[in-house]
């Protein structure tokens, strides 16, 4: 999914040379999405600039360090640790005029940007009907591991008239939900 968020925020910034990648080192995927968001940055002619933040104070400094690296745009990497600071994700964008994209489309709905990634309404009811049928007496070991099929795109147009942005029909055309 991280090729798809490259590919968002370079068609809605398709100014940006550089864009700022955000990781939790803490994150044992951390290196993973490192390697896979300079691989899909290359393949949009984009370079990455990473940024590393484990605690409140460096998510701080990252959105401060975005300016001196001209990055156009910063992808936020999924963790669980960012997801608990959305609010403080969602002021850092608007202080300093930053164009993000969350892997979670909750972060628009709090005021960020844009988000692209699993809608967790469809895995929280497919984890309730595992329940069920584990409730029911079927074996854990013998249901079939799933992965996500549904995705969810969703765009703040209220925000991006705030950061100066006009966003593209193409992206209107795909989002699944558009804040006005």
């Amino acid at each position: 999914m991280i090729p798809k968020r490259i590919e968002l925020l370079c068609e809605l910034v398709p100014q940006a040379a550089v864009i700022a990648l955000l990781v939790d080192l803490k994150n044992e995927m951390a290196e993973e999405h490192v390697r896979t968001t300079q691989e899909a940055a290359r393949a949009k002619g984009v370079k990455v600039a990473v940024l590393k933040a484990s605690t409140e104070a460096e998510i701080d400094a990252s959105f401060a360090a975005i300016q001196q690296l001209r990055a156009g745009g910063l992808l936020v990497a999924a963790d669980s640790f960012f997801s608990r600071r959305r609010a403080q994700f969602v002021a850092l964008a608007a202080q300093h005029a930053v164009p993000v994209i969350y892997w979670n489309p909750v972060f628009v709905a709090a005021g960020g940007l844009i988000g692209y990634g699993t809608d967790t309404d469809v895995l929280f009811r497919q984890a309730g009907i595992y329940a069920g049928r584990i409730l029911k007496g079927e074996k854990p070991a013998a249901l079939p591991v799933q992965q996500p099929t549904t995705f969810k795109l969703v765009v703040n147009l209220k925000t991006a008239k705030a950061l100066g942005l006009t966003v593209p029909p193409s992206i209107l055309a795909r989002a699944d939900e558009v804040i006005e």
